[in-house]
């Protein structure tokens, strides 16, 4: 490991000292003052890290964003990572920890995974003054005669007893009983809010405006009704700085805000972002899931309003994953590589893919696979080595991602015009991303994007909540689905805070539930560290 204090990192990007907030030895915060400094820097190439569907166990995107950087700064690169905050609910059950893994992992891994510097716990506090707040004004009269609560809890582990829950019941003592429920910290909408801000005076009117009920007359009741916009600035003032920590080779990463991309909108912040496109000349940058969540998201939210371009995407598959995809035939699996690929391509972007090596893969398959993307799919393609090797087992990958960068403009397409209607935002994801025949629309759906339309507020990006595992709304779909389907749209939820509307689809869930074997269960306390968590 070539692990640095954090104050050197710092200072070797050019953050000055009284920009720079330790938290300890070797990690910081970075004062959002500094964006006034660096605003007119040449801003640096972004290269996007996206994947195929990807098994449960996840495909080592993370990782080899992480190796990639790595080897970008073995090879005297000036670069800079900006990942997403891990989320609690996943550290203690299926995936484990999200900072990577073996020799391509973030340090202080642990601190990172867990507790952090407390943006989690704040986003989660803030949550729940809202709740408490609107509890305690239908409590005290109900003035603003608020007749429906769009506003549930939050906690940043998943717990399926609390997605409905009856709260209010001790009528004794003044209680009113009614039904509530959680969500996972990382769907919040505060969480949305704190990802996509530019600027403080933006990050109040976000606030201010997010919608928590509507009253008897059909109309929104805001954050700013209930007066608690000074309230969640003063809880969430740190959490609006983003994170600096480092890879083990000592390469600099933004690590801010944990937005899934399954349920949320599924990209580290726009604000560590745009810092890190002035201090360096390559950002690399990862997004949720498969290129049909966490990229188009990336590209019709996050881009969209940041104006940033990409310069290159790499999509990582495996073995596994196209086994899992392929009925254990990963030729057959091959087809969703395929699909991926166009994907990228719908938003004029291009592609490289990595072949991310795991423990038993057999030379020859890896061979076949790479030999598939480069000769039939005419993209570039290279094996990654970094889990084992560190950045020097992603060397050969930087160099054909460099080469792709170096021979195409940065660009991005947008494939809806935000003036159009909700469904036909929806239907062109549908068919162009999804390959779906149709969208079908349940009646509270219906009900929902006409309402929104009857209030104006139809005007915004939208952001499909769709299971990770398929390219349709249902998870037990693998590859390519076959024949015409429709996609089916359950709710439609307004984010009005964040500035997106989130149709549901199929039986996506809010809040998460821990598998039968929760990661929990491997933790271990050895010579006074935990072990386990990644």
């Amino acid at each position: 490991m070539k692990i640095k204090k954090i104050t050197l990192i710092a200072r070797q990007l050019g953050i000055r000292k009284k920009e720079l907030i330790p938290y300890g030895d070797y990690m910081a915060k970075v004062d959002i003052s500094i964006l006034d400094r660096i605003k007119d820097k040449t801003s640096a190439h972004l290269i996007f890290v996206t994947s195929i569907n990807p098994t449960p166990r996840g495909e080592g995107k993370t990782t080899t964003a992480i190796g990639l950087t790595q080897a970008l700064g073995r090879m005297n690169r000036k670069v800079i990572l900006c990942l997403r905050q891990p989320s609690l609910g996943p550290v203690f059950g299926v995936k484990g920890g999200a900072t990577g893994g073996g020799k391509a992992s973030l340090y202080p891994s642990q601190d990172i995974n867990l507790h952090f510097t407390g943006d989690c716990h704040a986003i989660s506090t803030a949550h729940n003054l809202i709740s408490a707040a609107l509890a305690n004004h239908i409590y005290w009269g109900n003035e603003f005669k608020i007749k429906t609560l769009t506003w549930s809890r939050a906690i940043d582990i998943s717990d399926r007893a609390l997605r409905k829950i009856q709260v209010g019941l001790n009528i004794k003592r003044g209680g009113f009983p009614y039904q509530d429920s959680f969500i996972i910290t990382s769907a919040s909408e505060l969480m949305a809010v704190i990802a996509l801000y530019r600027n403080l005076p933006e990050f109040k009117k976000m606030i201010s405006r997010i919608i928590v009920g509507w009253n008897k007359e059909g109309n929104p009741v805001f954050v700013r009704d209930l007066k608690l916009t000074p309230a969640l600035l003063y809880v969430l003032k740190s959490a609006l700085n983003p994170n600096l920590v480092q890879t083990i080779e000592g390469n600099p990463v933004f690590v801010h805000t944990g937005p899934f991309a399954n349920i949320a909108h599924g990209n580290s912040s726009l604000i560590a972002t745009e810092i890190a496109l002035r201090l360096c000349d390559f950002v690399i940058t990862e997004g949720g899931f498969g290129s049909e969540l966490g990229l188009e998201k990336f590209i019709h939210i996050t881009a969209r309003k940041a104006g940033f371009k990409i310069s290159a995407v790499v999509i990582v598959i495996s073995l596994r994953a196209l086994k899992y995809h392929g009925n254990s035939d990963f030729r057959k699996g091959l087809h969703l590589v395929k699909k991926h690929v166009e994907i990228v391509r719908k938003f004029s972007l291009s592609p490289v893919i990595c072949v991310n090596r795991l423990p038993g893969d057999k030379d020859k398959d890896l061979k076949y696979i790479k030999e598939y993307c480069e000769q039939e799919l005419k993209v570039p393609a290279e094996l990654s080595e970094v889990y084992i090797k560190g950045g020097k087992g992603g060397v050969k990958l930087a160099e054909k991602v460099l080469k792709v960068v170096a021979d195409n403009k940065p660009a991005i397409k947008f494939l809806y015009r935000l003036n159009e209607d909700v469904k036909g935002k929806i239907e062109k994801i549908a068919r162009i991303v999804y390959s779906a025949s149709g969208v079908e629309y349940t009646p509270l759906a219906e009900e929902k994007i006409a309402y929104l339309k009857s209030r104006g507020l139809d005007k915004l990006p939208v952001n499909m909540a769709k299971t990770q595992f398929s390219l349709t709304h249902n998870p037990e779909i693998k590859g390519v689905p076959q024949g015409e389907w429709r996609l089916r749209v359950r709710d439609v939820l307004i984010y009005n805070g964040a500035g997106f509307i989130t149709p549901v689809t199929g039986k996506i869930l809010l809040l998460p539930g821990l598998p039968r074997k929760p990661n929990y269960e491997k933790f271990k306390l050895k010579d006074g560290e935990i072990k386990g968590v990644i």
